[in-house]
């Protein structure tokens, strides 16, 4: 799998000064961490999640979560975890066949409903679980997430030869992390939990929709999650306590929930950078995605970057390209990220940048310039130039939208 192979040879070369890379869930835990990257949520209910994987029917898709947990009702949770079974089946049979190439799957996770589900379905997939990468652990705390990493500790010291190591992401969501009074000391429990078994943990997730329902809030199109006083500060604080560079932790922005709507606010993604780009093609872009409202999207995307996250979860297909764009490294950024390490020897303290528009601290910038690196892996690096809108102009012409 790799983030926008669906480009043509010509399309590559002419956005990507350097290609992102070729992962599978084989690859090591700091790769993978951000290839998660935009994760697309489908119900376990969906009976077309393995014919639409092999048919590539949504493009772009390169980590997919499938839920059993809020997406199904709890009356279908039977049928949810027969058809996840069926789901993985037909996927090993199309590549035992050679109809889909293992190296072809995007990233697998399951979100379970409980460590009583978890453990049962270990051993109900047993012949499966080399597809997948990972379990989704829902209402995650401290008390109850041990029981999840201690049975998947248990599966990965005793899995097959040569089956790849499970991971476990957590996602934080309830009452105790987001009431101020218990805040602190239940994101330290977990912090702890997480730091034992931090070789299994793959991102720390932000369940805001959750947050939201316990003050009756949901945020409207025109506003980001930061937007909210009550959430924003919730994620500030798991950012302070799993953000930090002595102990940190790939921490994933929450859902964007609109994919059509009426505006109130005027649009918030400015003209420039569509237009220096593609000139009045631009500007006919930016308006599908005002039209569209994704340019709140891509505003919340814009936040969750400059807050240290990476990733998100995606709800809706059309989600999937605007969010995989925005984290494609720069060419500055990553000039810059290359000319600090590599400066990073004792010699010098502070240098000018490259593109002459900075002073580049080679200390307080380092843990950034590492950060920018291990993204350009898995999202590559843009030409001088070049910005996300190129990417999503060329999706549009590929049909990439859904």
């Amino acid at each position: 799998m790799r983030y926008f192979d669906y480009l043509t040879p010509e399309q590559e070369r002419e956005i990507f000064h350097y290609l992102p890379t070729e992962f599978s869930n084989r690859d090591d835990k700091e790769l993978l961490a951000y290839a998660v990257g935009a994760a697309l949520y489908m119900p376990a209910t969906r009976p077309s999640i393995a014919e639409d994987i092999v048919a590539r029917k949504i493009k772009g898709l390169a980590s997919v979560v499938i839920d059993l947990e809020d997406a199904v009702g709890d009356m279908q949770v039977e049928l949810a975890e027969l058809r996840l079974l069926e789901t993985l089946d037909k996927l090993q049979v199309y590549v035992n066949r050679g109809t889909l190439e293992a190296k072809d799957l995007p990233l697998i996770f399951v979100r379970v409903r409980s460590a009583k589900q978890f453990e049962r379905l270990l051993s109900q997939l047993e012949e499966q679980l080399p597809l997948v990468t990972g379990f989704a652990f829902p209402k995650f705390t401290a008390s109850g997430g041990e029981a999840y990493f201690r049975i998947l500790d248990g599966y990965n010291k005793t899995r097959a030869e040569g089956a790849p190591l499970l991971y476990g992401m957590p996602i934080l969501e309830t009452s105790e992390v987001i009431y101020r009074e218990s805040r602190l000391s239940t994101l330290l429990d977990i912090q702890a939990l997480l730091t034992e078994y931090k070789h299994y943990v793959l991102n720390v997730r932000i369940g805001a929709t959750d947050f939201s329902s316990i003050f009756g809030l949901r945020r409207s199109p025109d506003m980001t999650i930061y937007d909210i006083g009550v959430i924003r500060d919730c994620v500030t604080d798991i950012l302070n306590i799993f953000g930090r560079e002595n102990n940190r932790f790939v921490v994933s922005g929450p859902v964007w929930e609109y994919f059509k709507s009426d505006r109130v606010l005027k649009p918030q993604l400015r003209q420039t950078p569509f237009s220096e780009a593609m000139g009045k093609d631009g500007l006919r872009l930016r308006m599908s995605y005002i039209d569209r409202y994704v340019d709140g999207l891509i505003r919340e995307v814009a936040y969750d970057k400059e807050n240290g996250i990476v990733g998100k979860t995606i709800i809706h297909p059309s989600h999937l390209q605007p969010v995989q764009a925005m984290y494609v490294v720069t060419h500055e950024e990553y000039i810059d990220a290359m000319s600090i390490i590599s400066n990073s020897t004792g010699e010098h303290g502070v240098m000018k940048s490259e593109y002459e528009n900075k002073m580049n601290e080679i200390k307080p910038h380092l843990n950034w310039s590492n950060r920018i690196v291990h993204r350009s892996k898995v999202f590559g690096v843009l030409h001088d130039k070049h910005n996300f809108t190129c990417l999503l102009a060329e999706e549009q012409r590929t049909g990439a939208l859904v």
